[in-house]
């Protein structure tokens, strides 16, 4: 494979990573796609003990990973503060280890911050929201360093978008 063309180069150089956990990974990707300045949207397992883990292992609630969506984003576009706005919409932050009728802790809410920037301005934002009095309970969400990122079969990738689906979960 050869070296990628400057502008691609440019672009790519230009692009920063965000991971959320907000239940089950379609609805969430599907939604973060719609985005202006999201540039992609994987989903995949995060913040668990085993190596290379499976849909169908990350099931069973015994591998310690949640459901994720790893955003790409342009942000001279659109800027963290602004996707966190849209993770908080997106899902309940106040139920631990479910969202609607999926359930284990595979389905937490989580924030997986890649740098000190994105570690203070998700802390901040869960402040904000917490206190605001928008929200009936306490947010949940835990906010943990980003670790490996498992890219998830490729079956689960725009797996709406595939199934004609418009929004699922």
């Amino acid at each position: 494979m050869g070296a990628l063309p400057i502008s691609s180069r440019t672009e790519m150089a230009r692009t920063k990573i965000a991971t959320f956990a907000a239940g089950c990974f379609w609805g969430p990707e599907a939604r973060f796609r719609r985005i202006k300045g999201v540039v992609d949207a994987a989903v995949g397992y995060m913040g668990g003990q085993v190596k290379n883990p499976t849909y169908q292992m990350v099931c069973t609630d015994e591998t310690g990973h949640a459901e994720v969506v790893q955003v790409t984003y342009d942000p001279s576009v659109i800027s963290y503060e602004q996707l966190l706005e849209a993770f908080w919409q997106m899902h309940d932050p106040t139920t631990p280890d479910r969202q609607g009728f999926d359930f284990g802790s595979q389905y937490r809410s989580a924030i997986f911050y890649h740098d000190e920037n994105q570690h203070e301005a998700a802390e901040a934002s869960k402040k904000r929201l917490d206190e605001s009095g928008q929200l009936s309970d306490p947010i949940v969400t835990e906010i943990t360093a980003a670790g490996p990122f498992y890219r998830a079969e490729e079956y689960h990738q725009r797996y709406l978008e595939k199934t004609g689906q418009e929004d699922h979960c």
